[in-house]
């Protein structure tokens, strides 16, 4: 009896540690979202994160009659891609990020979390007016 309660236990224990890992820990996707760099945050109240949002070109409507761009909100774990995003503000940014199932305090409020920057280059501006 003794033994199938044991049994039971690391069986559950197992099967346990193997959802937190595909939840939390198993990248799902990965992939580069380019885009102008709307914010760059650094906010939390016991851990302190990155969180960014990139503004995409292109439109689309989530009802009818309105106009929205499409938004990439993101988190950042690396100081030093941080620090090379606030230093290049207003600039266009293509960015590598990976996607999990489920967000980390420590890591972000996102699932998506950039772990470098592919390219920047400047925002070409008109001549016309």
């Amino acid at each position: 009896m003794r033994k199938t309660i044991w049994t039971i236990f690391l069986v559950g224990l197992l099967i346990l540690a193997g959802f937190l890992y595909w939840k939390f820990y198993f990248v799902f996707g990965e992939g580069a979202k380019s885009g102008d760099l709307n914010f760059l945050v650094k906010k939390g109240y016991i851990f302190k994160t990155w969180e960014g949002k990139l503004i995409q070109s292109g439109l689309r409507s989530k009802s009818p009659n309105t106009v929205q761009s499409y938004d990439f909100d993101f988190s950042v774990t690396s100081e030093e891609v941080a620090q090379k995003l606030l230093s290049n503000q207003g600039k266009v940014f293509n960015l590598h990020y990976k996607e999990y199932m489920g967000a980390l305090p420590w890591r972000g409020y996102s699932k998506y979390v950039v772990d470098s920057i592919i390219s920047i280059t400047d925002i070409p501006h008109s001549t016309t007016y």
